[in-house]
């Protein structure tokens, strides 16, 4: 126990002694400061370790260590290193108390016709029957920035484990439900119609986890668009390997080239193609008007038909009959 006490740093050491407590029953008033000085805590150099060490060899200085008064009476008289009671416990009731003491390492300076000048190094404080290293101002700051620090860690990352975020609407803040433990579920041992073990209502854990990559996707996708948008890449690609690297195409001779006139081929224009239907109707009608009588038919069948359309008005000498 001893070892790992000087190996460990002392304040990040709880120390007790219940040996002590078994033969001086629980600590009080004139046993506190004696309880102490067997702890890791103790200088070995001290006035107090000077007195309780003359103490066991010499009766006289028996007397001294016997009452807290005596010892406290006894160190103000000496210069140098010592360890007092700071404070004792206050009575919250009748025959109730606190159960802290504070002990205080100090060093006392004599000056003549004038107060002792005390310098504090260090306070300690026993709860019940165990010691500690009072906590100093700085370890104390750490100590809170440290718990608050770690609250708000614990804010941002639930949070972040409600926020959700769709391209319709951007980012959104879920309520978080919190699991009510049902008085009608059956224990675990009993299974259930749709499994051994299985339990009905589960939620579709894959579609879910689905969303959110898809969601998260267009948001990175959105994210890439607003701060790479403006940017385009080289024209002039880079080959080789590292150390020797060029452009694949400087494009030099390309604008210095003259540029070649494709020869032009002026096709004749087409003409739509004539409609000669109508015209060899027309001329077919025309061909009938003036086509040749047969020989001998000529002319008759014209008087013909004028003299049968003008039987009844003919006009002429009346013969006998």
């Amino acid at each position: 126990m001893g070892s790992t006490a000087k190996e460990a740093p002392l304040d990040e050491i709880q120390w007790r002694n219940p040996a002590f407590l078994m033969q001086n029953g629980p600590l009080h008033t004139n046993t506190v400061l004696i309880y102490f000085a067997d702890s890791p805590f103790h200088d070995r150099t001290s006035n107090n370790a000077t007195i309780l060490a003359q103490s066991l060899y010499n009766p006289n200085l028996a007397q001294v260590v016997a009452t807290r008064e005596a010892f406290e009476a006894r160190l103000k008289s000496m210069a140098g290193l010592e360890y007092m009671v700071a404070e004792q416990p206050r009575e919250t009731g009748p025959g109730q108390g606190t159960g802290v003491w504070v002990i205080r390492k100090q060093t006392r300076r004599k000056r003549p016709g004038l107060d002792d000048e005390i310098t504090v190094h260090q306070d300690y404080f026993i709860v019940g029957d165990n010691v500690y290293v009072a906590p100093t101002f700085a370890d104390i700051m750490s100590s809170r920035l440290a718990t608050m620090s770690h609250a708000i860690g614990k804010i941002f990352e639930n949070a972040n484990s409600i926020q959700k975020w769709t391209p319709a609407r951007g980012h959104a803040y879920a309520t978080p439900q919190v699991p009510r433990a049902s008085t009608l579920d059956p224990k675990e041992a009993t299974p259930m119609p749709e499994g051994p073990g299985g339990r009905a209502g589960q939620p579709p854990t894959k579609t879910a986890t689905e969303a959110e990559q898809l969601s998260r996707l267009a948001e990175e996708s959105f994210s890439i668009q607003m701060k790479y948008g403006g940017d385009y890449m080289d024209e002039i690609p880079i080959t080789g390997a590292p150390g020797n690297f060029h452009f694949a195409s400087t494009g030099r001779n390309e604008k210095l080239a003259v540029p070649q006139v494709l020869p032009q081929t002026v096709k004749p224009p087409v003409l739509a193609p004539l409609n000669t239907k109508a015209a060899e109707i027309v001329l077919a009608k025309d061909a009938k008007k003036t086509k040749s009588p047969k020989p001998g038919t000529g002319g008759r069948s014209k008087d013909r038909r004028k003299s049968k359309g003008g039987a009844g008005v003919v006009t002429g000498t009346p013969t006998p009959s």
